[in-house]
C-alpha cells in the first residue's frame, strides 16, 4: 500500500475540483520515431475505462483512495507526495518526488 501526502496546494486543488472518484496515477510509455522511450505520468480522476483491480492501491493522508498503474508502482517509493504544478489554466495535480525518484520512474 502506497501512502501519499498532499501538500496544501494539492489539498486546495482537490477541494476546489470535488474529486469524488479515486485518483489515478496513469503511466504511459511509447517509442518515438527514432526509437527513444518516452514516459509520461499523469494524475487524473478515474474514468469508466479504468479497472481498479489492474492498479496498485494507495491512500492519501485524509483517507482518499489512489489507484497507481502497476508499471509506475514498481518504480515509486512507498511514500511520496502530491502537489500542484503549472500556470492557470494549466494547473494540474502532479507527483512530488525527489530527483532520484523521478529518474527511477521515467528513465529506468
Amino acid at each position: 500500500m502506497f501512502h501519499l501526502h498532499a501538500d496544501d496546494t494539492a489539498k486546495s486543488w482537490l477541494q476546489a475540483h470535488g474529486q469524488a472518484e479515486p485518483l489515478v496515477i496513469a503511466y504511459d510509455v511509447h517509442r518515438c520515431c527514432g526509437g527513444g522511450k518516452i514516459c509520461q505520468v499523469k494524475v487524473r480522476g478515474m474514468s469508466r475505462h479504468d479497472e481498479p483491480a489492474a492498479y496498485a492501491s494507495g491512500v492519501t493522508d485524509d483517507g482518499g483512495r489512489v489507484l497507481i498503474d502497476r508499471r509506475a508502482a514498481a518504480r515509486l517509493p512507498a511514500r511520496f507526495g502530491l502537489t500542484v504544478r503549472g500556470l492557470w489554466p494549466l494547473k494540474h495535480l502532479d507527483l512530488d518526488l525527489e530527483s532520484e525518484d523521478w529518474g527511477e520512474l521515467l528513465y529506468t
